[in-house]
């Protein structure tokens, strides 16, 4: 009988190992690394549901996720140092499982480094500089679930091909802390460099001083001119711009906007001003680089259940914490990307211990997402989708999505028809068409500018109407005529000189 009770104590006490044992390794502690103020579009108010609701739907997928329990921890990483901190604090009880953040580059690159020193997988919806692009040995365990600034360079690159231009001038804000502009213009100048295209560029310090727009716009020689800055400083280069005559077709502007978010350029050239007039105008020519954004059901609750999330924290220290961006989109995917990784890396035997076989899983692999397919290449980085938009509506200066780039193929496609008012490449040729059209003009008649044949024109006028007069009155007048004519010619080189130097005041003040 004893050895009966023995027996089915050994049973039991081996059951309820296993079953421990199985527990530990559903439980998934998952360490959050994002910072508090609201004023980043990727904080911890405005990313947490997205992840809360990403537990909520792997949980009710049942099946091979259902037994999965995250336990999720949101630490404050500001935009640098103390990220590194906040992991290395929380580590000394136990080590995460997986990290998710941190999405500032400056952040991001002490803790990939560390993460991959400790086996932990991290998954971001940032690190988007160039300097990620190469994962060893550093963050080999940094898989990026938001298309890099290199990814995007690649629209440009197809652009340039497509249309056969050949130069570019970069023009971006630095503002030496979270330095967006800077990493998303190496990623451009790094790719068409690259390609041997011929790349200027001219930075702004806008926190430190005073935008002088006419004289970046009087720098501008290149075809094509791409701007990375808030929309205020994009309108005052764009309304420069079209006073410089730089709008009137000879030249290209692209406008980055990725985020999706107000502080950067959306675009937007009405401030309710006594300028927007001239700014619609200007804008007819500026093309906006954005992420493509698709349309699913899923995505509609999605967007539904993140306001309501939002506005139940009642956050008042943010305009736009409700509207749904890159960043809540990313970190949704990312929980549902580890959640894949994980399991298939348990059917062929590891743990959630083992972070390098859990990345390698995340990496090569196309999955669906909130908003739809996620592709992410050999490299752990996610292949881009965009869209350029431009105002088609002139008179109301609206704008809608003309073209689409696909990164997994590199190919990208016109939404609207030849027929339309924008096409890019017509649009490009016709105005260099109509402008070599004028300078023939111009050699034909013996290369004399326009404002040399209109001073011709009034010239034989003026002299014609004095010899007239001369000839009317030179019989009985004969002296009193000459000193009169010597007066008119003196008074009307006066008064051409006045003409000029008004002429020449408005174009400098335009």
């Amino acid at each position: 009988m004893s050895c009966l009770v023995s027996l089915c104590v050994s049973l039991w006490l081996v059951a309820l190992a296993a079953r421990t044992s199985a527990s530990s390794d559903e439980d998934i502690n998952v360490l959050v690394v994002l910072p508090e103020n609201n004023s980043y579009a990727f904080s911890i108010s405005r990313v947490k549901p997205a992840i809360e609701y990403a537990k909520q739907g792997i949980k009710s997928r049942g099946g091979q996720f259902s037994q999965l329990n995250f336990n999720t921890k949101y630490v404050n990483s500001e935009c640098g140092n103390n990220a590194l901190f906040a992991l290395v604090d929380e580590a000394c009880d136990a080590r995460p499982d997986l990290i998710l953040g941190p999405v500032c580059e400056y952040a991001a690159a002490g803790v990939s480094r560390v993460a991959s020193h400790w086996n932990i997988p991290m998954i971001s919806a940032g690190a988007l500089a160039v300097a990620f692009d190469n994962k060893k040995p550093e963050y080999m365990h940094l898989t990026r679930i938001a298309p890099s600034y290199t990814k995007m360079s690649e629209t440009f690159s197809s652009l340039f091909e497509h249309f056969e231009w050949k130069n570019a001038m970069l023009i971006f804000d630095d503002d030496k802390e979270e330095r967006n502009c800077y990493f998303t213009m190496e990623g451009v100048y790094k790719i068409l460099s690259a390609e041997s295209y011929t790349i200027d560029y001219h930075h702004i310090h806008s926190k430190e001083e005073r935008l002088y727009a006419d004289e970046i716009v009087k720098a501008i020689h290149s075809e094509v001119v791409v701007i990375c800055a808030n929309g205020d400083i994009v309108r005052e280069i764009m309304l420069a711009a079209h006073r410089r005559r730089l709008t009137n077709g000879s030249y290209i502007f692209f406008n980055i906007d990725l985020f999706n978010s107000t502080a950067y350029g959306n675009g937007s050239w009405r401030r309710g001003d006594k300028y927007d007039n001239e700014a619609r105008a200007a804008y007819r020519v500026l093309n906006t680089v954005t992420l493509l954004r698709t349309v699913k059901p899923e995505f509609e609750n999605f967007t539904i259940e993140l306001k309501k999330s939002v506005q139940k924290q009642g956050i008042h220290d943010c305009k736009d914490c409700d509207n749904v961006n890159m960043f809540m989109e990313g970190f949704h995917d990312a929980l549902l990307l580890y959640a894949i990784a994980l399991h298939e890396a348990k059917k062929s035997g590891y743990s959630k211990k083992d972070g390098g076989q859990i990345t390698h899983h995340m990496w090569n692999r196309t999955f669906e997402g909130i908003t739809g397919q996620v592709s992410i290449d050999f490299n752990g980085d996610r292949e881009g989708d965009f869209s350029v938009m431009s105002m088609t509506d002139y008179e109301a200066g609206t704008y809608e999505t003309v073209l689409n780039y696909y990164g997994i193929d590199r190919s990208f496609h016109p939404l609207l028809p030849a027929s339309d008012k924008f096409h890019l490449h017509e649009k490009h040729r016709t105005v260099t068409t109509q402008t070599d059209t004028v300078h023939a003009d111009m050699s034909s008649s013996g290369g004399l500018g326009v404002s040399a044949v209109t001073g011709i024109i009034v010239g034989a006028l003026l002299g014609t109407a004095l010899l007239m007069a001369f000839y009317f009155f030179r019989k009985n007048y004969r002296i009193t005529i000459e000193r009169r004519t010597q007066r008119e010619e003196c008074n009307a080189g006066k008064h051409r000189q006045l003409r000029e130097d008004s002429i020449r005041s408005n174009f400098s003040t335009a």
